[in-house]
This record gives C-alpha cells, structure tokens and sequence, in this order.
C-alpha cells in the first residue's frame, strides 16, 4: 500500500512555513491522539503517521530530501531517518514531538539547549559565629569573590552592538544526531556546546563568557538561635548565569565557636561550677553568668554531691523558630581542698575521728558502698 504523502496528512502546503507546519500537527496530534479515542486502532496508526510526517518536515534536510525524492529518500537507510516509517521508532524522534507539542505550554523553548540560557552556579560561604552573636543575632559584612554579568555586554558575552548567532551546525537545537546501524544517537553540539548559539564577534572585556570574576560585599543577618550546621540562602547572590540565564544562590552556613565556660545542646546550655566543699557541706548560694552578660543567684542545699544539677529556667538560648528560650543547667563539681595549713589539717582529723565514732552517720552513701564491699569479700572466702 502506497504511504500517504506527508502534506497532505498534515493538511498544508508544499510551500508551507515552519509555523504552519508546527500549528497544523499540533492540531492533527491532539485529534487523533490515542488517549483521546479510546485505544481506536485508526486513530492510533493515524497518529503514527502524523508523527512520522511532522518528524521529516520540520527537519530542513529531511525536507529537502523529501521534496526531491519523495518517500524512497527514506527506504534502505537514505537519510538515516530511524522514524516510524524507517521500521523502528526513534527516541529522538519522539522528544522532538514532545517538545513541540508541549514544549511552550510548560514555559521552556522546546529541549534545554535551545535557548543557550544556563543557570549560574550556588556558591558556598562558611562563616563562623560566637555564641553571643548566636544569642543576639548579628549582621555581618562577607566578601564573595565569584562570576558576575559582564557589565560590558550585560551578560551576553557578544561585543557591544552585536549578538550571538544561532548555531549552524546544531541550528540552535544545542545537540546534533548521528545513525549507527539501526540507533539514532543524539549528543552535544561539539560546536556551541550544547547552547545553540555561537559568538563571532565576542565581547572583549569577558572574552565571550558573558560574566567576570568579582569580589562582592554583602551584608548578611544572622538570626538568634543559629546553631552549627543552619544554613542561610540568599537567593539570586551565586554566579552569573550564562546567555542571560538566572542567577545562582548563595549559601552561607554558619559554625558556632566553641565557648570558654558554656556547653550547648541544641536551646539549652549546661556550666560546670566547681563548688567550695565548705558550701557544699553547709550549704549557701554562688553567683553563676548568665548568656547575654547578665547574673543569677544559685541556691546550694546542704549536703550538695558532685553532680547535682540547678535548672534555671529561661535562661538559656534562643530559637530560630521564635520559641520560648532554652534553660541553663548547673552542674555542681564539689572540689576537694588542697594545700591544707596545720590547723586545717587537724580540723579535719577531728571531724574524720567524730565520723569514725558515729560510724560514718554523715557519709551514707560511703558506709553503704564500703559495708556492701566487705559483704561480697565475706562470701568469696
């Protein structure tokens, strides 16, 4: 059976534009489009050979060859043409037709290459903070020294009064194809690398780049409450973008500095006070600091151990999140008296051999342990 010529499955010219062309298959493949008719096998095979017909037509050579030589410049391999009427069906052929049919609903200009726009790249800053500036929150001054637009050419990378020429090898498409036995292979334009677009008259302060490296000051607001690993992005600060694609973002992430007297755990904050043994035996009261330079009085019980722990409630960090503060913990560290004068000395004799009289009644947790021990050497005799 005869195959149908391809403009009269489209429905146009011989003389027919691209735009024409374009308008009439999308309106042939949106009418017989198998999803519109119910798995119907004619209009499945009608929608074949629209795709089969657009795919020759919209290609300048395959057009040409067409022109001259009807069907037969695609039967045996002539063209390389891997469509639906070469006997197989073409990956390449089919993200053709994708792109045309959706390509302008989705905002984009058929595949990525065709514009020539590329998005910058992120660029990361690490910056460190101390923990006050982590509680009060801070602007900062940074230095960025990365790719900006090219003031020159505005980013276009072309001289001044000229612009970029489409890519004769690719015709803007940004890839060009190739048969290998029965595959269509597709890869990157070797001559624009994949932009579409080449510049013959380039820009003489970026050489064609469209950006230049430059060191930028920005000014940065740390929140209160940042903790080590928080990122901020600013967006639109990274590189320039090229052929007047978007900017990149920039991404600052913040290390806190470890502090000379307080520990952080997430919103909370833990001291360790060391506590004079006489406080602690009679008990009293210490001053400990307070982040964000202010005090508070710390209650000592009698009898107060290594290890106890005072919460104060409120006194700890900020959150990001706006929260209520963290609290501060107090670890008591008993310390021991060294140094000791002679008076000291036999203060303490006396009070060891009081202890010893009333069998350790004021050291419990010492007379249990020590009683518990003798018991266990008994039962190894």
């Amino acid at each position: 059976m005869a195959k149908a010529d391809y403009y009269e499955v489209l429905g146009v010219a011989r003389g027919a534009d691209e735009k024409a062309l374009k308008s009439a298959f999308r309106k042939k493949a949106m009418e017989f489009h198998p999803d519109r008719n119910g798995g119907n096998a004619d209009a499945e095979g009608k929608f074949k050979e629209i795709n089969e017909a657009y795919d020759i037509l919209k290609d300048p050579q395959k057009r040409a060859a067409y022109d001259q030589y009807g069907h037969a410049a695609f039967e045996n391999g002539g063209m390389g043409n891997g469509g639906f009427g070469g006997g197989g069906f073409d990956a390449g052929s089919f993200s053709d037709i994708f792109d045309d049919l959706f390509g302008d609903v989705m905002g984009g200009r058929g595949r990525g290459g065709r514009s020539g726009a590329r998005r910058g790249n992120d660029v990361r800053y690490d910056m460190d903070v101390t923990l006050e500036e982590a509680f009060e929150g801070v602007s900062k001054t940074i230095s960025v020294h990365s790719a900006v637009a090219c003031d020159t050419c505005h980013g276009s990378g072309a001289k001044e009064g000229s612009s970029p020429d489409t890519c004769g090898t690719c015709r803007g498409v940004g890839k060009v194809r190739s048969q290998q036995g029965f595959f269509m292979v597709e890869r990157t334009c070797p001559a624009c690398q994949g932009a579409g677009q080449v510049i013959s008259d380039p820009c003489g302060s970026c050489r064609g780049r469209g950006s230049v490296n430059k060191e930028r000051s920005l000014k940065v607001k740390i929140p209160q409450g940042v903790e080590s690993g928080t990122r901020i992005r600013l967006a639109g600060e990274g590189e320039a973008g090229s052929r007047g694609g978007p900017t990149g973002d920039l991404y600052i992430f913040i290390t806190v500095a470890p502090h000379p007297i307080f520990q952080r755990d997430r919103e909370n904050l833990f001291i360790q006070v060391p506590l004079p043994m006489a406080t602690a035996i009679l008990g009293g009261s210490i001053e400990v600091p307070v982040i964000g330079g202010s005090r508070a009085n710390v209650k000592i019980p009698q009898g107060t151990q290594t290890g106890k722990q005072f919460r104060l409630r409120g006194k700890g960090m900020p959150t990001i999140s706006g929260g209520p503060r963290g609290d501060m913990v107090v670890r008591a560290n008993v310390e021991t008296p060294s140094h000791l004068t002679k008076r000291q000395k036999e203060l303490v004799r006396e009070f060891a051999d009081i202890e010893a009289a009333e069998k350790g009644a004021s050291s419990p947790e010492s007379t249990n342990f020590f009683d518990r021990l003798r018991e266990f050497w008994d039962e190894l005799k």
